[in-house]
């Protein structure tokens, strides 16, 4: 039988390889296959179409600073095309608006997902407002909370991400006035509309409605999908609050 010798070294940057449970990693951070998965991660997060892998590779981009360093007619001729150039720029320019629910998800850290920014939103109005206190406060398990803090102490301002062309703000969602929405909602079920509760509530709440985990007296719709009579349910009968079938309806 033949044996099967496991590398040494990382393929990308050479570094030595660690056995972690029998899987074999590379812990080097500048390691360049890393970078660029990281930065696949964060074009697609922050949807800049046409800024795929082979994209990455051809620009030479090696951190998220580089994406908003190069101008229009340097990308155009790094693609060899300047049609694709105007358009990927157009799209890189597109993508400095979005706001801190959308950004934090995509430097990514890990267990920091649409989930929890949306949790984190509800308490705080930017990215300096951030403590361990309110990620707890504000419902993130004690991990989460760590590795965000830690992020942000030894890679946001030590790699200088307060440099990249992003306001590291949003709107609270608690202190939105409710005569300014479209009404209060609860999602309670699985969802056939979007594929995770996270997503929904990132498309209700940038759709001008208030989101709740719970069925509080101030909801004004359940949003229950999946056709099954739930107890929350059950007691919005009773509360007399609409029930959707639809959540794509409120849209």
């Amino acid at each position: 039988m033949r044996e099967i010798i496991p590398p040494t070294n990382c393929p990308a940057c050479n570094s030595v390889l660690e056995f972690v449970n029998d899987q074999l990693f590379c812990h080097n951070p500048s390691c360049s296959a890393k970078s660029a998965k990281r930065l696949e991660h964060f074009a697609k997060t922050l949807k800049i179409r046409g800024l795929g892998p082979s994209t990455i590779d051809r620009l030479g981009l090696e951190d998220y600073h580089d994406i908003y360093t190069l101008t229009q007619e340097e990308i155009s001729t790094l693609l060899d095309s300047e049609k694709l150039g105007t358009k990927l720029h157009l799209e890189i320019q597109k993508s400095k608006s979005v706001d801190l629910i959308t950004l934090l998800p995509a430097f990514s850290i890990p267990l920091i997902g649409s989930s929890a920014t949306n949790k984190l939103a509800k308490h705080i109005s930017s990215l300096s407002e951030i403590t361990p206190e309110i990620c707890i406060e504000a419902g993130l398990g004690p991990k989460a909370a760590s590795n965000l803090t830690d992020w942000l102490v030894n890679t946001f301002h030590f790699e200088e991400y307060y440099n990249l062309p992003f306001t590291f703000t949003c709107k609270k969602q608690a202190e939105v006035s409710t005569t300014d929405t479209k009404g209060t909602v609860c999602i309670t079920g699985k969802l056939k509309s979007y594929p995770t509760k996270a997503a929904a509530q990132q498309v209700l709440v940038k759709n001008g409605y208030l989101v709740k985990d719970n069925l509080t007296k101030d909801v004004t719709i359940l949003v229950n999908e999946s056709g099954i009579a739930s107890a929350k349910t059950r007691k919005a009968e009773e509360m007399g609050i609409t029930i959707n079938q639809n959540l794509k309806e409120l849209i």
